[in-house]
């Protein structure tokens, strides 16, 4: 059984780490992952068209990542002040769960002040929790109305591209780290095996008659959190959002009870349906919080197929993985990625687990 999380651990070279996408979504590569028969093919993103048929359904994430990372200055101090918006807690009084780097220099009372490139002041904000050791509940002050203030935030916003892409922001990817389906804002991370899909693609999809269906669920940081305990069943995911509405539900339990193949896209669509699953093993519609974490063993009441992004070792995602696929294969399928150089993460290759 595998539970221990130093079972997850492989070997890496930073450079099949992918800082930039692959030059159109859909000419990334695809592995596929046969479970029945533990056949592993490569091939180009857009072949994904062969394994779905009239009646399969694919799961979409459809959450939309917002500007999160901004800089302000310290009062008195002027120092240069990383502000990583989590969350909102409450709209009216502006209220915002937030990550600050430098931490340390930070404290409850502290008011930060954030300007535009041409150093006017946009926004002024005042700290007043602390709720871990980097994360702090800010309040921002501003006048004008809600839609003014959402103007703000994404003026001083900059896209929030993950740690291990080492370079800055750049203005394609306020395209191209966004699914082309993303509709509900709220996320902080993109659901990156959504940013394969073309437009074309998914028209061709539909052309041949699989079913798309939408859900949410608003990517914190949880979800790329390190994992601290060596013991998986000790181990506490953050709550996310996440909404199925009944149109959703719908398409996929039509889908299941035609025995047809159901594709949950990326490990977010994955943990949103097995977040609500009922007693007759059906999708139900709901919305609410999820902290759901899949590890093995584990059984899986909704999808028959996945995709999925390469993910780091150690992680939720490639646990999860590990779970659907089967851990001897989905480690095999990633010695072997490595090989081949395979680009891994979010601006990445994919993976169709069949």
């Amino acid at each position: 059984m595998r539970t221990k999380l130093s079972h997850f651990k492989f070997d890496l070279p930073e450079e099949l780490i992918a800082q930039y996408p692959s030059q159109e979504r859909d000419q990334s590569r695809l592995m596929v992952v046969d479970r029945k028969t533990g056949k592993i093919e490569h091939k180009i993103f857009k072949d994904v068209l062969e394994y779905f048929d009239d009646g399969d359904s694919l799961i979409f994430n459809n959450t939309k990542v917002f500007p999160a990372r901004m800089y302000g200055n310290k009062e008195k101090t002027g120092a240069k002040i990383e502000v990583f918006l989590l969350r909102e807690l409450n709209a009216d009084a502006r209220l915002w769960d937030v990550l600050v780097d430098p931490a340390r220099k930070i404290r409850v009372g502290n008011k930060l002040y954030f300007m535009d490139e041409k150093g006017n002041e946009i926004l002024v904000a005042e700290v007043v929790d602390n709720t871990t050791s980097r994360g702090r509940t800010i309040r921002f002050f501003f006048d004008g109305t809600d839609e003014q203030f959402r103007d703000a935030l994404k003026l001083l916003g900059s896209m929030p591209l993950p740690k291990y892409i080492t370079r800055n922001s750049e203005e394609l990817d306020e395209e191209r780290y966004q699914t082309v389906y993303a509709k509900e804002v709220g996320a902080v991370a993109a659901p990156t095996a959504g940013l394969h899909f073309s437009k074309e693609l998914m028209k061709r999809l539909e052309i041949k008659g699989t079913n798309l269906a939408e859900v949410t669920l608003h990517v914190g940081l949880g979800t790329f959190r390190s994992i601290d305990v060596e013991d998986l069943s000790k181990h506490k995911m953050d709550a996310e959002f996440y909404s199925i509405p009944q149109v959703a539900a719908d398409i996929v339990n039509k889908s299941k009870e035609m025995n047809k193949r159901v594709c949950a896209v990326g490990t977010t669509s994955m943990r949103t349906i097995e977040s609500s699953v009922s007693a007759t093993g059906l999708l139900k519609p709901t919305e609410g919080w999820t902290n759901l974490f899949i590890y093995p063993p584990y059984d899986f009441s909704i999808a028959n197929s996945m995709i999925t992004n390469f993910h780091l070792p150690k992680t939720s995602l490639i646990i999860m993985v590990a779970a659907f696929g089967g851990f001897e294969l989905i480690m095999e399928a990633y010695n072997e990625a490595v090989k081949e150089k395979y680009r891994f993460f979010s601006y990445g290759d994919a993976m169709l687990i069949i």
